[in-house]
């Protein structure tokens, strides 16, 4: 199997992006059936949530299968390819691996170690192997990271890294600017981070909450979910006027550009009557608020950048780092697996080729000897497959080994050459028909 992952998200497209190139209704469903159909893939899966497109595929060419996949992207997500192109991040064989296994685990979401992301990926699955677009190779892959999710979400406290940064913010903040408890407070963005920290300022006290969204739906179902005695949606275009009216700006739109102006909070500043500045917590990458308002008197901007040295501290640091070890090793562990699978067959094939050997000889033995006793003949059979088997017994179990590791896969290559093995017999064990690749279960889309 070689895997190919094409995809975009959170962490390489702006809000707007992904907005666009959202698929819905039927198109992801065409998307799955044509990636499968391309003559470069095998199999494929897709990954599609509000924060990622991610295109997993069996390809037997590389550039190839990054040209056809880019391509079917963009066509079906309506936004030009040569945009989506600088978006987009591509992952092949054991680096493709590591991403989705990361995926899993929570590493690469909004909001670092969210488990929703386990569900998503088991629909995802699901989808393919109803679609039969996913054959034993995305079966086993998808089936393994599910596992390796589980198993950080169950060894470490990666569940709560992604709260932990917005605690530890909210506490630079309480330290600058006095307790939240009873602060006025503006949500910008209404996504997972924002999500997060709307829901931490309510438990924190805050009974005075205004969220601003791109997308207002997406505001008022926060607001919904909040309660509307706490909660109100704002225009996110009388964000600037706002200003004036609050005591805290949290922020993370994952905007590609600035949302808070820094003349916007300098305006604000001059007609607040608080005695205590105004604070902005910018959770975004890239900022959502002008680094400039670092330098106003009356205002306290506390980013991911100041944030960083002291989170490295944090207990979610140290659990993030766990599962990134655990990622690692489940990725190593499953190379060394996929490649040992490559050559059971060729060791297969080798050990029927004795055998039919062993056979054909007894046989001709039996003829030239047709008087001897049954006794004897078990005896001596039993022997010559004693014999074949210890000779074949440690060069198979060594080739095992060895491929297991990174470029096993020639051995198995010189097994077959060595041993002048038939192409065919070799297929049939591993379910390929010679000069071609495994079909996706179901009988496949092509």
């Amino acid at each position: 199997m070689s895997l190919l992952v094409v995809g975009l998200s959170h962490r390489t497209a702006p809000v707007g992006v992904l907005e666009r190139a959202a698929l819905t209704g039927e198109v992801p469903t065409r998307l799955l059936h044509d990636a499968a159909a391309s003559s470069t893939v095998a199999e494929a899966a897709l990954l599609n949530t509000c924060n990622r497109i991610e295109l997993y595929a069996d390809v037997d060419k590389f550039h190839a299968g990054v040209a056809e996949l880019s391509l079917l992207l963009a066509h079906h997500s309506g936004v030009d390819l040569e945009e989506l192109t600088s978006h987009l991040y591509v992952h092949y064989e054991d680096r493709a691996v590591h991403h989705l296994f990361s995926v899993a685990c929570g590493l690469d979401s909004m909001v670092v170690g969210e488990g929703q992301i386990l569900g998503q990926l088991r629909d995802a699955l699901a989808k393919a192997q109803d679609e039969h677009t996913a054959g034993r190779g995305l079966n086993e892959l998808f089936q393994q990271a599910l596992r390796v999710g589980k198993r950080a979400h169950s060894e470490t406290g990666i569940d709560k890294a992604g709260q932990s940064l917005v605690t530890f913010g909210l506490e630079q903040v309480a330290a600058g600017a006095g307790e939240i408890a009873g602060k006025r407070a503006l949500v910008v963005g209404a996504g997972s981070m924002s999500s997060l920290a709307a829901a931490t300022l309510v438990r924190s006290g805050v009974t005075d909450l205004l969220i601003a969204n791109r997308t207002p739906a997406r505001a008022e179902r926060l607001v919904e979910i909040l309660g509307p005695d706490v909660a109100r949606t704002l225009d996110l275009a009388k964000v600037p006027d706002a200003l004036a009216d609050v005591d805290l700006v949290i922020s993370c739109t994952g905007a590609a550009g600035v949302v808070v102006r820094a003349e916007d909070v300098a305006a604000a500043v001059a007609v607040r009557t608080s005695d205590q500045p105004l604070a902005l917590l910018d959770l975004a990458m890239p900022r959502d608020v002008d680094h400039a308002v670092h330098e106003l008197d009356g205002a306290l901007l506390v980013d991911l950048e100041s944030l960083s040295h002291a989170h490295a501290a944090s207990p979610g640091a140290g659990d993030v780092d766990e599962v990134t070890r655990i990622v690692s090793d489940e990725v190593t562990a499953f190379g060394a697996a996929q490649r040992a699978a490559r050559i059971a067959p060729t060791v297969v094939a080798l050990r029927a080729m004795a055998s039919d050997v062993v056979a054909a000889e007894l046989g001709r033995l039996g003829s030239r000897l047709p008087d001897l006793d049954e006794r004897s003949r078990a005896e001596i059979t039993q022997t010559v497959r004693r014999v074949v088997d210890k000779l074949l017994h440690a060069p198979t179990v060594r080739v095992k080994q060895l491929a297991a590791e990174p470029g096993g896969a020639s051995y198995a290559d010189a097994l077959r050459e060595l041993f002048d093995l038939d192409p065919a017999a070799v297929h049939a064990v591993s379910g390929t028909p010679v000069g071609g690749r495994p079909q996706p279960s179901g009988g496949g889309t092509r």
